[in-house]
């Protein structure tokens, strides 16, 4: 997956650019709404799902969605800020009390040995 995952992030940009050219729902940032969606996706498939990237990478998709609502005017971003903090703290929660491995760079240490 890491081979490829360059290569999709570049199609997702490049995405994201011709329908914000072409207009596809005006007054939408498309590469960032997409880039912040594809990034959410890939880190768990690149890195693997261990707490950190079931944190991260939930919460990137979240943050496209609530920057494709409040583009489009269905959401102000006094809203958006608050529900992303919420979000924030209930992936938060849900990666706490979840069996998930704690991520390799939180315990491996930088000689690689596990020694630190």
């Amino acid at each position: 997956m890491k081979r490829i995952a360059f290569p999709i992030a570049i199609i997702a940009i490049g995405l994201g650019w011709l329908l914000t050219v072409q207009e596809v729902v005006p007054g939408v940032n498309w590469i960032w709404v997409l880039a912040l969606g594809t990034s959410g996706l890939l880190i768990p498939a690149v890195e693997g799902v261990d707490k950190a990237t079931m944190l991260i990478g939930p919460f990137l998709v979240l943050a496209s969605f609530m920057s494709l609502l409040r583009q489009t005017g269905r959401l102000s971003v006094d809203t958006e800020v608050p529900l992303l903090v919420i979000g924030f703290g209930a992936f938060l929660l849900m990666v706490q009390l979840s069996p998930l491995r704690l991520p390799k760079w939180l315990y491996d240490s930088p000689s690689g040995n596990g020694e630190g």
